[in-house]
């Protein structure tokens, strides 16, 4: 009688609006919060913790927690990917899919909340609850709830008066593009230069420790990916050497080197490391493109600010970040390119020989809404021993230019070595000074604190929280005018398909 009385209460405060809890409070989990067995025992366990985690603000934002499965997760790939019920073995590698996405972020909420419960014993109740929602009823609950919300507040766009402040945004988004054409329109020795012109490429071998690091991860679910269509490259580290482009920037200032980002002390946010060498973070994804999975490899570098022109920048803060992403063919060619920074802004398309734009707006596209956008003619299929070049712009870090050198254009100035590291090192990074202690460099927002920009107060119309606010991988919408996610795996074959 105590027991029962015990669960009721539970149950009870899951019925409560606690932030970040409200997963529980759907079916299946809220009712098997109130069993009295071993599968009662481990959604009590998530329910605990997910309170502590919580409570020590160390959500991870990356993918989203299942309504009613909160032993499970899931991102925008997963949903693309998500079969039907009846499809039972696609069905159950899908939802081992979602289980290793849970395990992975649970990981380094675990690590950053310092909650001493052992992953095995997490492990084993996952598989347990697995187990107990495999019949048709809960198969159906999975199947409406495995979503992403979008980044866009369709709040803030109702009281932006959006339908018509769009008009604005969207004559300001024309006239950035106008601006971008025509700087990459000028010849590359006319681009403007305020300091030294500095280029960086991947030191000898850095592939390989990061590509292990990669594919450990995903060992435990290889099999699934496979049943699902994911591609496995069979030579990561080849490939992600192979594409680690060359930087090529424009040096006026410490703002312009590139670097790790560090914890210098519990309570302080991610920042650069100045003391470290160049580092560049890698990631793989997956897109769609002419219905098959491709393979996605995403570079970031890191700069300690975006400087400050003038009394008043809208644009300047403190980090900024240019995000360079490969999509890749079957034989591990390069199908297409695009680039945004951080923040989501700045989304720009490279295509190659392989691919061609699609005509007219893709379905649901409004006229004003953001779309295609290539700066630069097609570049051509990249020779033996070449190496794409990115030529970035001092302070402000635009791309400026997208080329393709060989050893011959190297021979011509230095180039200094960068490292490869595992961009989830970002999820829970060392605390200076206190030993054991981690933090991930987001909020739970999935934004990372004090990178705040005074564009903000000027664009929230358009729905996107805190413009200009550097975020984490899945959390970034690139369009102010329309909807569109950097994350999204329809992205690429919306715009373009196979010649």
């Amino acid at each position: 009688m105590m027991r029962a009385a015990l669960l009721l209460i539970i149950a009870g405060l899951v019925g409560c609006a606690t932030p970040g809890l409200q997963p529980y409070r759907a079916s299946p989990m809220a009712d098997h919060l109130q069993r009295a067995d071993a599968v009662g025992d481990c959604a009590r366990l998530f329910l605990a913790i997910d309170r502590q985690v919580v409570s020590a603000d160390a959500r991870d934002a990356q993918s989203t927690v299942v309504s009613g499965f909160p032993y499970l997760r899931i991102d925008r790939s997963g949903v693309a990917l998500r079969p039907s019920a009846e499809q039972d073995t696609s069905w159950q590698a899908w939802r081992r899919l979602l289980a290793d996405t849970d395990h992975q972020a649970r990981g380094h909420e675990l690590r950053n909340s310092a909650a001493a419960i052992s992953p095995a014993a997490i492990d084993a109740c996952r598989q347990l609850l697995l187990a107990a929602d495999d019949d048709a009823h809960a198969r159906g609950l999975l199947a409406s709830a495995a979503h992403v919300p979008d980044d866009y507040s369709v709040a803030m766009r109702a009281l932006g008066l959006y339908p018509l402040t769009r008009l604005a945004f969207a004559s300001g988004v024309a006239d950035w593009q106008r601006d971008t054409i025509a700087t990459f329109g000028l010849p590359i020795e006319e681009l403007p230069l305020r300091g030294q012109l500095r280029r960086f490429a991947p030191a000898a071998d850095a592939a390989h420790d990061v590509a292990r690091v990669l594919a450990d991860r995903s060992a435990g679910t290889r099999e699934a990916a496979s049943v699902l269509g994911l591609p496995a490259p069979p030579s990561l580290a080849g490939l992600i050497e192979r594409h680690a482009p060359l930087i090529e920037i424009d040096e006026s200032g410490p703002y312009d080197r590139m670097g790790p980002l560090s914890i210098a002390g519990e309570g302080r946010p991610a920042r650069l490391d100045a003391s470290a060498g160049p580092v560049v973070y890698v990631r793989v994804a997956h897109a769609l493109l002419a219905g098959v999975w491709r393979t996605q490899l995403v570079y970031t570098f890191w700069f300690s600010e975006r400087p400050r022109k003038g009394v008043v920048d809208l644009l300047a803060g403190d980090l900024d970040a240019l995000i360079w992403r490969v999509t890749l063919d079957d034989d591990g060619g390069a199908l297409a390119y695009d680039t945004i920074h951080a923040c989501g802004c700045y989304h720009m398309f490279f295509a190659t020989p392989r691919v061609q734009p699609r005509e007219g707006l893709p379905p649901g596209q409004g006229r004003l809404d953001e779309g295609l956008f290539m700066p630069q003619p097609p570049l051509r299929e990249a020779a033996d021993g070449e190496r794409i070049a990115l030529r970035i712009e001092s302070g402000t870090h635009y791309l400026q230019r997208v080329t393709l050198r060989g050893p011959s254009d190297l021979a011509h100035g230095s180039t200094s070595p960068y490292v490869l590291r595992d961009e989830d090192e970002l999820r829970s990074l060392p605390v200076t000074g206190a030993a054991g202690l981690t933090r991930s460099a987001y909020a739970p927002s999935g934004m990372i604190p004090g990178t705040q920009r005074l564009e903000r107060w000027l664009f929230w119309p358009m729905g996107i929280a805190s413009a200009g606010q550097l975020r984490q991988w899945g959390r970034q919408a690139t369009a102010f005018v329309g909807r569109r996610h950097f994350d999204d795996p329809h992205l690429l074959e919306r715009y373009f398909g196979l010649k």
